[in-house]
């Protein structure tokens, strides 16, 4: 449960019971993901009850998978014993945004409590998450995780939705297509492997020295090229790479300062760019540049569009190596120890999965 900033606390709660069209999930393992750090530690985007999530009876964690163990009332899309992962959103299903398949987007975002309650659902967001035993979850939000997965490899699957919802937003990749990633943090390895499972070619990672394992990764996950950016200018690395024509899509992960400003510059006239990572700080962007080249920009949040069940159908099929970027487990009363080993990236860490 979390108390104050960074305030964790290993508490007894009752075991919560499933409503209509919700299931009770037994958890088996949760990653740890930097927007985990970022509630913890400071709130957002987290909003519980109305405000931050300090104080509020609250448990974090949106990146798990477990056993279905009950189910509820009229519940017959799942059954007692199931494997699932669990993606982190359930919209409410009656906004517009809803409606559209948005649900990421959901306008009644935070509004599930007391008389405010429209339905909507973030699992470590707005609601309890995966740093507990038992887990609520709406069936929209299940998908079935194969029987030669392992648990560790299964939380995996909503990073995987998180980069194939990326490039739907970019308007779907094309087989031949060049795509650059910027950041070789867990979506952006993630959207690499997506990437060359549906046929992008050339691939280019790009990352930094400090990035070396990481990038390494990147090429037995299926990155033709890696680009270091202290070892020669990213943006001339790319068109090096691409014979002058810059890419088709640039997936920013990376959040740095200027990386939309590099990335506009990466791409080829009419090219697009899928920001999926939050910038610590407002960034300026040339957007004349932008403009002047027709260059689309787009913001994603999490894995919407039922791109989770892609993302698990891609791993099933064992497309790409998806496991590699698992690279420490913990067990359950050692949370602190797993969230500072991802903080502080220990002995390289990537995904850190707490194993129950």
């Amino acid at each position: 449960m979390l108390g104050r900033p960074n305030e964790l606390t290993l508490v007894e709660k009752p075991v919560p019971q499933p409503r209509a069209a919700e299931v009770l999930v037994r958890i088996g393992a949760t990653a740890v993901c930097a927007t985990d750090l970022e509630v913890i530690s400071h709130g957002q985007p987290a909003l519980v009850q109305g405000g931050l999530p300090f104080e509020r009876n609250f448990t974090p964690g949106h990146e798990y998978m477990g056993t279905v163990v009950k189910l509820g009332p009229g519940v017959d899309e799942f059954a007692v014993g199931d494997r699932v992962a669990v993606e982190v959103h359930a919209g409410c299903g009656r906004c517009e945004r809803c409606r559209e398949g948005m649900y990421t987007a959901c306008t009644n975002y935070g509004l599930n409590y007391g008389h405010h309650d429209k339905g909507h659902r973030a699992n470590g967001f707005t609601t309890d998450g995966g740093f507990a035993e038992y887990a609520i979850n709406h069936i929209n939000t299940l998908v079935r995780v194969p029987a030669d997965m392992s648990d560790e490899e299964a939380t995996l699957i909503v990073t995987a939705g998180t980069a194939i919802y990326g490039l739907d937003v970019l308007g779907g990749l094309i087989a031949g297509q060049t795509v650059v990633v910027t950041g070789p943090g867990p979506i952006g390895l993630m959207a690499v492997g997506v990437a060359k499972a549906l046929g992008a070619s050339p691939v280019i990672l790009v990352g930094t020295r400090q990035d070396a394992r990481r990038l390494e990764i990147g090429r037995q996950l299926g990155a033709d090229a890696l680009v270091c950016v202290d070892d020669e200018d990213a943006v001339q690395a790319v068109h090096r790479i691409t014979g002058g024509k810059g890419a088709h899509y640039v997936m920013e992960c990376s959040g740095a300062p200027n990386a939309v400003n590099q990335a506009a510059r990466m791409l080829s006239r009419g090219g697009r760019i899928c920001l999926a990572a939050f910038a610590k700080e407002p960034v300026l962007v040339d957007l004349a540049y932008v403009v002047s080249n027709n260059i689309y920009l787009f913001g994603i949040r999490g894995e919407g569009k039922s791109a989770t069940r892609r993302a698990a159908s891609l791993l099933a099929q064992k497309r790409f190596a998806a496991k590699l970027i698992h690279t420490h487990t913990f067990a359950f009363d050692q949370v602190p120890s797993a969230l500072r080993q991802a903080r502080e990236r220990i002995d390289d860490a990537i995904k850190v999965v707490v194993k129950m």
